[in-house]
């Protein structure tokens, strides 16, 4: 997303985006060499859209960034990061633990209803230098966390642990990749992440 676009979100909450959180980031590993990042993406947000509007989808988001705002320490930084995804850097003097204590404060405590039910919050945590030194691998071992989150059961905050990585090679339609770019643009979610959680709904479905 470009620090340039702006919609309603943007206009309301006044947050930094993407790109600021990864220049930040890395300026923060260059000058310290600790720091812990959160991302945080809303639970079957897919479907606020879809079943109740983008205008109610609008204001769930707006409710997020303001209760996140409130309840987080003046010295942490927040970040609109995607679509449906927000991120934080703690800077020196957070150990990894105590960000999860406060994020697990934080998760517990956010209430945001729906016309049916309330939203809830999936969130990964990745420090350096114990999970990494490069910007882009604390950004993707976070990642990968808040994933696993959502992979679990949704609505729990999950630490980055050691990864083993799998290379799969497959050869998808143009029409179906072309409907993918355009999901993942359309929700601010990733490729990578709109098939896993695609993959892991296939999955628990055949081996229920």
């Amino acid at each position: 997303m470009s620090d340039k676009k702006t919609n309603a979100v943007n206009e309301m909450l006044r947050l930094p985006l993407a790109e600021q959180c990864d220049r930040d980031l890395a300026a923060l590993l260059k000058q310290d060499g600790k720091v812990t990042l959160v991302m945080i993406d809303l639970d079957n947000f897919l479907q606020v859209n879809d079943n109740y509007g983008h205008a109610e989808g609008d204001k769930v988001l707006i409710a997020t960034g303001e209760y996140l705002k409130a309840a987080l320490p003046g010295d942490a930084a927040l970040y609109r990061y995607g679509g449906d995804q927000f991120a934080i850097l703690f800077s020196t003097g957070y150990e990894k633990e105590d960000v999860f204590l406060q994020m697990e404060r934080i998760r517990s405590g956010y209430d945001c209803p729906l016309p049916n039910g309330k939203q809830t919050l999936s969130m990964g945590i990745a420090s350096s230098p114990e999970d990494g030194e490069q910007a882009g691998e604390i950004v993707r071992k976070a990642d990968a966390a808040m994933v696993r989150a959502k992979l679990n059961g949704h609505n729990r905050v999950c630490l980055a642990r050691e990864e083993k990585m799998v290379v799969k090679t497959a050869h998808y339609p143009q029409d179906m990749l072309h409907r993918l770019t355009k999901l993942s643009k359309r929700e601010g979610a990733s490729e990578a992440i709109l098939l896993r959680e695609a993959l892991e709904q296939l999955l628990r479905k055949y081996d229920a």
